[in-house]
């Protein structure tokens, strides 16, 4: 089994050090998405919520927190990313309409971006709920995952 290495040689948390890691190019895709009912749904494709275009906001929210992710999970390092490009696609259900965020995080570094993908994709949600919250609570915010990563010495990841 291997060594658990989130941990010093106290047994208290520590952030892993990646000193001696190669720097390879690593990318990371993850998914979330947002179920609304029909007035959401409508508003937020015409760009009638007033507090503004809910899918630019919600991108530029993704964005910044895939760039801040070190200052929200204690233990991630700091990256300097190469790239964040979230998209949405819309999903029409029986009662209610479902926005699939995807979002693609990419650096050339010596540690994964799995984490930047997946906060990146929840702040896109969290801040679409926050935008249109006003006509509806009972936005759901849906499952998130990740999709896929490659890169690193643990090799290549598809969901």
């Amino acid at each position: 089994m291997a060594e658990f290495t989130h941990f010093n040689e106290q047994g208290r948390a520590k952030m892993v050090d990646i000193t001696d890691k190669n720097q390879t190019s690593r990318r990371a895709k993850a998914k979330s998405s947002v179920i609304v009912n029909e007035e959401i749904y409508q508003k937020v494709t015409h760009q009638e919520i007033d507090k503004g275009d809910v899918l630019a906001v919600a991108q530029v929210a993704g964005i910044m927190a895939a760039k801040n992710t070190s200052q929200w999970i204690p233990m991630c390092h700091p990256l300097q990313l190469s790239g964040v490009n979230i998209h949405f696609d819309w999903e029409k259900n029986d009662q209610s309409y479902e926005l699939h965020i995807f979002v693609t995080v990419k650096t050339k570094g010596a540690t994964g971006v799995e984490m930047e993908a997946l906060t990146a994709a929840s702040a896109t949600a969290l801040t679409i709920y926050d935008m249109c919250k006003a006509i509806d609570k009972g936005i759901v915010i849906g499952q998130t995952y990740l999709l896929s990563k490659s890169g690193g010495k643990s090799g290549d990841y598809e969901r």
